[in-house]
């Protein structure tokens, strides 16, 4: 009997160590975190920099037009510019400039200038038209993440726990607000405020003209992702398993959805929710594809990718697209989850897609970058780097981060336009 007692209790051991820390206190109490507005800020910092240039300060919105102006696109982080036609890239670079560091996620764009993150933790402004550097900046802390753009700032968030705005036209420092975790978070402005998560659980509202905090929602698990912010709420995953939406006006909760991996474990969530309005994606780091419906939290359907994932989904058309680590491209029904097809091309896909028109782009942790059709997954383009996400477009252009390198590409349809 000793001896049985014995193996019962190492038995035990390994099952919490198995189940992590925090999913095992969530397993052991029978609860999951509760999420609340943080009312006590003294842990934050606010430090002011330069005013706004001259050229920043007179920036209002009719200067503001042809923007990609944050991760995903727009707040809503779909991804996806469907309205574009601008065919399939061209052979030809237009111009191609090496950062000397890796871009794990793509350029932000507005009127001529490209912005972009590198992993060691600098910041571009680079012209689009020549690929020439207007300024570049180093602030501390990895940058696994994409600025976002407003007509005046550019807002950029790094893992030593700042979040830091730029005046647009010289890169000078307006503000920075030190967190109390590290920021992986691609920031989104709407409305005048800076919308983000942070590890060490909350989800921010700031004011982007000053970096004070409007409101801060304690989440009760480490965001990495990058809240989706549409119809008067900000919504955002965690790595405690819960899918979450607030008012954007107050921080307020509107619903918490946790969703659970077994019986014994919630899932983990490290890619951020994508949204087409009436429902909210995204994929858990174990390959469950979620969605739940926008209004209420309530999970609508759940499907799945090969191996383990961390692929914002892409939304368009009625399509859902994600990547994983089984080496294919997987293409869901918006409406019902069912897949429609997956693309396999041998690597593991880590990065968000793209979708421009009717492609869809991808690119592998091996260094390939693929464009497929997004009616049925047959890959019609292929260029042999890349490595993340694949870049972003515009009208006229695709721009493709491919490792540590930024490349334009013209469109071919838009070439043939343009003769």
């Amino acid at each position: 009997m000793p001896r049985l007692f014995k193996w019962i209790i190492a038995a035990a051991v390994v099952l919490l160590v198995a189940l992590g820390g925090a999913t095992a206190s969530t397993w052991l109490s029978g609860r999951v975190p509760q999420g609340h507005v943080d009312t006590v800020l003294a842990d934050l910092t606010v430090t002011r920099g330069h005013a706004l240039s001259t050229a920043s300060a007179s920036a209002d919105k009719s200067g503001y037009h042809d923007c990609w102006p944050t991760f995903g696109g727009d707040s809503r982080r779909g991804l996806t510019r469907p309205y574009f036609r601008l065919g399939l890239p061209a052979r030809k670079t237009t111009w191609s400039i090496g950062l000397k560091s890796y871009i794990e996620f793509p350029p932000a764009y507005c009127n001529g200038v490209l912005y972009v993150n590198t992993f060691e933790g600098r910041t571009f402004a680079i012209d689009a038209r020549t690929g020439a550097i207007r300024w570049k900046r180093k602030l501390g802390g990895t940058m696994p993440s994409s600025p976002a753009i407003d007509a005046r700032r550019v807002v950029v968030s790094s893992q030593d726990g700042f979040v830091t705005a730029l005046d647009r036209a010289t890169g000078r420092t307006l503000w920075r607000l030190k967190t109390g975790g590290g920021v992986e978070s691609s920031p989104a402005i709407v409305d005048g405020l800076v919308f983000f998560g942070s590890h060490d659980h909350r989800l921010f509202a700031v004011h982007a003209s000053t970096g004070h905090v409007k409101w801060a929602f304690d989440t009760g698990g480490r965001i990495n992702a990058s809240p989706s912010v549409f119809d008067g709420r900000v919504c955002v995953t965690t790595y405690a398993g819960s899918i979450l939406c607030v008012a954007k006006r107050t921080g307020r909760e509107l619903w918490t959805t946790y969703v659970k991996r077994d019986a014994l474990r919630y899932e983990s969530f490290y890619a951020s929710p994508s949204t087409d309005g009436q429902r909210i994606f995204t994929v858990a780091r174990s390959g469950k594809v979620v969605a739940v419906d926008a209004a209420t939290g309530a999970l609508l359907w759940t499907n799945r990718v090969g191996g383990t994932a961390y692929t914002t989904p892409a939304v368009a058309s009625g399509y859902v697209f994600v990547g994983g680590t089984d080496g294919s491209l997987h293409a869901f029904d918006a409406v019902t989850g069912t897949e429609l097809w997956s693309s396999f091309v041998g690597g593991r896909i880590l990065g968000a897609p793209l979708v421009i028109g009717t492609y869809v782009f991808f690119s592998t942790k091996e260094g390939q970058t693929f464009g497929a059709r997004i009616i049925d997954g047959k890959i019609v383009w292929h260029l042999p780097f890349g490595r993340y996400a694949p870049g972003i477009a515009t009208e006229q252009m695709y721009y493709f981060s491919v490792n540590g390198r930024l490349i334009a590409l013209p469109g071919r349809k838009a070439l043939r336009r343009g003769r």
